[in-house]
């Protein structure tokens, strides 16, 4: 049961990055992303939050592959490497959705891309099997990443 519990806790913790990101995107997309003039490989909208909620559930799964792993000093780091890049996540999408800086959501979403780097390193470190959720996800934000510098 607390494997459970702990799991869901994960689970939420994640979702709390997605869910203030839908905040800030789903009323801009009608209305301000419609307006802007996207590249040719930018996908239809339709795609983004099945990607998100599949990468969403592929973080939430790493860290708990890292949590339930014997403790660690390097635990401490890869926790505060993982919730610094959760954060940007969330960020990333109130700059660019919310508030409509472009430029500053671009340099938000390159340190973003540095972080998801750190933590698969780290986490690499205490599960292999962690790191590897990850891949996906910094390869959906370098590509996510392009779009943003394409659209500044």
């Amino acid at each position: 049961m607390k494997k459970i519990i702990t799991f869901i806790a994960c689970l939420l913790i994640t979702a709390s990055a997605g869910l203030i990101g839908a905040l800030a995107t789903i009323s801009q997309i009608p209305h301000w992303y419609a307006g802007l003039h996207k590249p040719s490989f930018n996908p239809p909208n339709w795609v983004f939050g099945p990607a998100w909620g599949i990468l969403y559930i592929m973080m939430a799964t790493a860290l708990y592959l890292v949590i339930v792993k014997p403790v660690s000093i390097s635990k401490f780091g890869a926790y505060t490497v993982f919730f610094i890049q959760l954060i940007l996540n969330a960020a990333w999408s109130v700059i660019f959705f919310g508030i409509h800086h472009v430029y500053e959501a671009f340099l938000v979403i390159m340190v973003l891309w540095f972080f998801i780097l750190l933590c698969i390193l780290v986490f690499s470190h205490i599960s292999k099997t962690a790191a590897y959720l990850l891949i996906p996800y910094i390869a959906w934000v370098t590509f996510a990443a392009f779009l943003n510098f394409y659209i500044w």
